[in-house]
């Protein structure tokens, strides 16, 4: 028992499940400076120019959504996103949509960037993406809540799911303390980075929390920090708090019920073989090799 348990403490920490190909890597790069861009462009643009968020807008939807196709094909293309592993991105999709109405935004309760985090965690960066974008445009469409803020939803979503899954390997409770410094710093930046998106339309043109078109970068950044501070910090520190409870309360048993499910789908095996045996499609029409069992994990929070 004890060699068992101290064999368990060696081992490694699990890898993430479903692995970014270099099609997806430039995929996501290219998405995110779109994204950023989106966010960005009005600290940049010229004296006099005349903003209009209803306009632009969907025109950054319409350019986003076919890119996270992209991202999406990519995987499929390689096989790092099997059926098995489309079907998991389906069902977490539904159960954040779900999520996400429950909490509102009521005093910065938001319900639904834990699981987008530990997902992320556990599938890796592309899968985190995918569904950090995928969970936002589904609660929109279930809700109603379609509108000139949903591209900007959809990008910052997506970016708190790579995040996640780009944190470094831990086990245990390090991985749980990771998790929950992670999430509060994400639920924060949500928040900052949304901003982004409105604050340049809806603040008077003659205060100190103002957007100034055309003024130096640096002016402009200080007076979005005082809009910040001012008006929306503690909603997003509501935000912050939200994921890091919800990921200490439930995390490690969410954590581990993903990477069970995920090595008894075994996400990838047989693309896997097929790159490894052009003969493996004429022998898999007997019965399939099972992988082998793989409990690395299973009492990482337990212990």
């Amino acid at each position: 028992m004890a060699g068992r348990r101290a064999s368990r403490r060696g081992a490694p920490a699990p890898a993430r499940l479903v692995p970014v190909s270099a099609r997806a890597t430039v995929s996501i790069l290219l998405v995110s400076a779109v994204g950023a861009a989106s966010f960005l462009w009005p600290l940049f643009i010229a004296p006099g120019s005349t903003l209009d968020d209803v306009a632009t807008a969907p025109l950054i939807l319409a350019a986003l959504l076919p890119l996270f196709l992209v991202v999406v094909l990519a995987e499929i293309s390689r096989g790092g996103f099997d059926v098995k592993a489309i079907a998991m991105l389906g069902v977490l999709t539904a159960v954040g949509a779900v999520l996400r109405p429950l909490g509102a935004g009521t005093a910065g309760l938001e319900t639904v960037f834990f699981l987008l985090i530990l997902a992320g965690r556990v599938y890796g960066p592309g899968f985190g993406f995918v569904l950090g974008a995928t969970t936002l445009l589904g609660s929109a469409l279930l809700t109603g809540g379609v509108g000139p803020w949903l591209p900007f939803q959809i990008m910052a979503s997506a970016w708190v799911g790579l995040g996640a899954g780009l944190l470094p390997r831990a086990r245990g409770k390090v991985e749980v303390a990771l998790l929950v410094a992670y999430g509060v710093l994400a639920g924060v930046l949500y928040g900052i980075t949304m901003n982004f998106s409105f604050w340049p339309f809806i603040v008077g043109l003659d205060n100190q929390l103002s957007y100034i078109a055309g003024a130096p970068v640096l002016e402009n950044l200080h007076r979005f920090v005082v809009y910040t501070v001012t008006t929306s910090l503690g909603w997003d520190i509501g935000r912050a708090l939200t994921n890091g409870v919800a990921i200490v309360l439930i995390g490690p048993a969410v954590l581990s019920a993903l990477r069970r499910i995920a090595r008894r789908a075994a996400f990838g095996q047989v693309s896997a073989a097929d790159r490894a045996s052009p003969n493996h499609a004429a022998a898999g029409r007997g019965a399939p090799d099972r992988p082998a069992p793989d409990r690395t994990g299973d009492h990482d929070y337990r212990q």
